[in-house]
């Protein structure tokens, strides 16, 4: 039988053992969509990257493919909305994007932010950054994109992932 003391000495180990997990839905998909393209409508796009095709992704953009494929919509009118996943510090970041019918950044949106900190990548002065780059821009984080003092592997990681959709863009939507 186990003594009362252990009970104490034992409850406050365990609770330091749970990991507290962080994470914030800011957007669904719908409401990202409207956000990005107000009143379009958007069709699902599927598309099956060849080995060829994620190969040219990863040498143009110089980030690797992650295995979940980008969810892509096509928009009436003209233009694409994906939505992608990027690693933050420790935990995944959800964050759309839309590119006009010529592969221009329109607009970019965080829908689901898992870390603890570094939420600032959300500012909207920060993401307006974004707009009207294409894949000719540098899309560096201190060159033509500004960092976040305290969300420094965020800012890096989307400029990485928007990166990386442009190159999508320019292998396998154009």
């Amino acid at each position: 039988m186990l003594k009362p003391q252990f009970v104490f000495i034992a409850a406050p180990l365990s609770a330091a053992l749970v990991s507290t997990g962080f994470a914030v839905t800011y957007l669904n998909v719908g409401q990202a969509q409207e956000a990005i393209f107000p009143g379009k409508k958007l069709v699902a796009f599927p598309l099956q990257l060849t080995d060829a095709q994620r190969k040219s992704i990863e040498q143009e953009s110089g980030i690797r493919l992650t295995n979940r494929p980008p969810q892509i919509w096509r928009a009436s009118g003209g233009g694409w909305f994906i939505v992608d996943e990027v690693i933050g510090k420790h935990e995944f970041i959800t964050y759309a994007v839309g590119l006009t019918n010529d592969g221009a950044v329109r607009g970019l949106e965080i829908m689901d932010y898992r870390e603890s900190y570094g939420g600032q990548v959300r500012d909207p002065k920060w993401r307006a950054q974004f707009v009207g780059k294409t894949k000719t821009a540098p899309l560096l984080l201190d060159r033509d994109i500004k960092n976040i003092s305290g969300a420094t592997l965020s800012s890096r990681h989307l400029t990485d992932g928007v990166r990386r959709i442009l190159a999508l863009y320019d292998i396998a939507l154009r």
